[in-house]
């Protein structure tokens, strides 16, 4: 397990997001470290999306810090975003039914040799990102079309890895899945952390929370409403931070916390 005493690969100090009369973020504070799944869980409008439209770089901040390994750093378009290191999968996956699985991966970074696609040394890194990640696919070649749900979503997954990201941000991964395709999915975010990656995975699944994350951030209403080690925290702490339900969920954590340590 990483220390996590070293500098968090990703941390939001006190970061806020207007548009126009609408605050979208207020104060969020938030760190994420290499080998860690962070959930970030919150009703509709709390400002998940928002939130994680600021770290890819879609959405500039108005206040607060963003940090990279322990320094300020401005993140303005998505290219910035990635430069550092983080990879987005949005929910939409923007796969292209009519390409096979390699034409996928490599879209837009395609690998050539003398002005020619290399189709041969793209085809051998697919096999290899895939194996790395115990992607199970029948073939490379087959188009992504047919493939199932849990399956596209891995294929997703694995091109954001491409850019050898050290921060993986999953939106949703298992909306419309299935068990067993959510559990092929769970298993590579699993992987992604085993390899050292920080992942935030954004879900209302309280089911795929408990199974896979660390820790839970919680956002209400745009601003952070705790977060709650997985371990030691009730599924009904969670949604009653989440919902709002109770007057102080932090004072409740902090209580049952001094109790556990009697």
């Amino acid at each position: 397990m990483v220390h996590v005493s070293a500098a968090p690969v990703l941390a939001l100090r006190g970061v806020s997001k207007r548009f126009g009369a609408v605050q979208a973020l207020t104060d969020v504070e938030l760190e994420v470290h290499a080998g860690e799944v962070l959930a970030l869980v919150g009703d509709n409008g709390a400002g998940k999306s928002t939130l994680v439209k600021t770290i890819a770089g879609a959405h500039s901040i108005d206040d607060g810090v963003i940090e990279w390994e322990g320094r300020p750093v401005s993140i303005n378009r998505p290219h910035d975003a990635q430069e550092l290191g983080i990879a987005t999968v949005y929910q939409d996956l923007s796969l292209c039914d009519n390409l096979d699985v390699v034409g996928n991966l490599f879209l837009g970074r395609e690998v050539r040799r003398w002005g020619v696609l290399d189709e041969v040394e793209m085809e051998r890194r697919a096999r290899e990102l895939l194996t790395t990640l115990s992607i199970r696919i029948p073939s490379v070649r087959i188009p992504v079309a047919s493939l199932s749900g849990g399956q596209r979503q891995t294929v997703a997954i694995a091109r954001s890895m491409l850019g050898e990201p050290k921060l993986v941000i999953l939106d949703e991964p298992t909306a419309a899945l299935g068990v067993e395709q959510t559990a092929q999915v769970l298993d590579l975010v699993e992987r992604l952390r085993e390899q050292g990656l920080a992942v935030v995975l954004i879900s209302h699944n309280m089911a795929d929370v408990k199974s896979v994350a660390d820790n839970v951030a919680v956002l209400r209403l745009g601003r952070n409403n705790g977060v709650f080690p997985v371990k030691t925290t009730s599924q009904e702490e969670i949604i009653s931070a989440i919902t709002g339900a109770t007057e102080n969920a932090v004072t409740r954590r902090a209580a049952r916390s001094v109790g556990v340590q009697k």
